[in-house]
């Protein structure tokens, strides 16, 4: 620990703490700040921050980021990657460190990710992977990479045959959310990111699921007291789980709600850029609901509940007409998630609990996947 990070105020502005021993930290809000925001990360920075971005948000912040940064005094180099989930990629992470290494960065460095999460996920890869690990921070800047890519230690890079195929766990030494740049992000990317918080009172929180229904359109139109409270209750909730299951060998498994039929849903879709992630996670929430349903281990009634919240933001809740069924169900035994060759499940025990199950037969999930509009 250098001098500096021992002068790190954890007090000084609202956070939540992510609690791993030695690989603690914080996420951090703060609202159209920069300038506090730079200072904060730049404790971590001992020999310069090596800034991953890509066009569409560096042309949107880049000017008011840069600004913040030299006037902090730091070294910097700022590389941009291409926007979107076909970009990320090994071959992406090869540019990154021909770039490092051109810099002349070492050990010291500090890899920031400025951007949503195909921009964390690649650069905490490289982050994890250069002279076998350096100091990484996360400032998110869409809804899905605040409330759940940025936060956790998850890195990687996808695969042709799968989702986050080729990746590694490694912290950040911060995550600083600045909520303002929220103001900037589309309607689909937006939307898209309310998935994964609807994910978490479906998983973790019955009262919050509860707030959502009562407040959603609130959140939604960025008003800032219901926004803060999405995004921090949702990291909160992260962090609980991530606190006690680091490396998802049991607990943190539930976080990956709807994700089983999401990563099929995307890699057979060759990660089109009009799908993203939470539409995906969206669809798959419903397709965990139906299974668990006709298992008979949830009931029609809060079905109905998750599915109407999920049509209130405007997320889809049907496959698209043009993916197979069978296609969906090869692809989810490509996934990580697979355990002796059986399918691991999260389902829904009620709004605000599931559990994982491996006994769910292929001939329901092909059903399932059929009714929900898959060929």
């Amino acid at each position: 620990m250098t001098a500096n990070e021992e002068r790190y105020d954890a007090s000084a502005r609202p956070a939540v703490r992510v609690e791993l021993g030695e690989r603690s930290y914080d996420i951090r809000f703060y609202w159209d700040e920069p300038r506090a925001l730079v200072r904060d990360l730049a404790l971590f920075c001992r020999e310069g921050a090596f800034v991953v971005s890509n066009p569409t948000i560096w042309a949107l912040h880049g000017a008011a980021f840069e600004s913040a940064l030299a006037e902090a005094g730091l070294r910097y180099a700022v590389e941009l990657i291409g926007d979107g989930e076909r970009f990320k990629t090994l071959d992406t992470a090869a540019r990154l460190y021909d770039r490092l290494i051109a810099e002349r960065f070492t050990r010291g460095a500090c890899i920031v990710a400025f951007g949503g999460g195909v921009v964390g996920d690649v650069a905490g890869f490289v982050a994890a992977t250069f002279m076998r690990g350096v100091a990484f921070v996360q400032v998110p800047t869409t809804v899905v990479a605040m409330v759940d890519s940025a936060v956790g230690g998850k890195t990687g890079v996808d695969h042709p045959r799968g989702k986050n195929l080729i990746g590694a766990f490694w912290q950040p030494r911060l995550v600083a959310v600045d909520l303002a740049y929220l103001r900037t992000l589309d309607q689909h990317n937006l939307r898209g990111g309310f998935a994964e918080v609807i994910k978490y009172g479906m998983i973790a929180d019955a009262e919050f699921f509860a707030w959502l229904e009562a407040n959603l359109e609130r959140a939604l139109a960025l008003e800032p007291e219901s926004l803060r409270h999405v995004v921090r209750r949702s990291c909160e909730i992260k962090a609980q789980v991530v606190g006690a299951d680091e490396r998802e060998s049991g607990l943190r498994a539930i976080l990956n709600y709807g994700h089983t039929f999401a990563h099929a849903i995307e890699s057979c879709g060759q990660y089109r850029e009009r799908q993203f992630h939470g539409q995906a996670v969206a669809i798959g929430m419903v397709a965990a609901a139906e299974t668990a349903l006709r298992m008979g281990m949830f009931s029609r009634a809060e079905a109905e509940r998750q599915r109407a919240l999920i049509e209130r933001a405007a997320l889809p809740t049907r496959v698209p007409a043009e993916l197979a069924a069978q296609d969906l169900l090869d692809r989810m035994y490509s996934d990580k998630k697979v355990a002796a060759g059986r399918l691991r499940f999260v389902l829904p025990v009620r709004i605000g609990e599931v559990t994982l199950r491996s006994d769910v037969p292929p001939e329901l999930i092909l059903d399932v996947l059929r009714n929900l509009g898959a060929q």
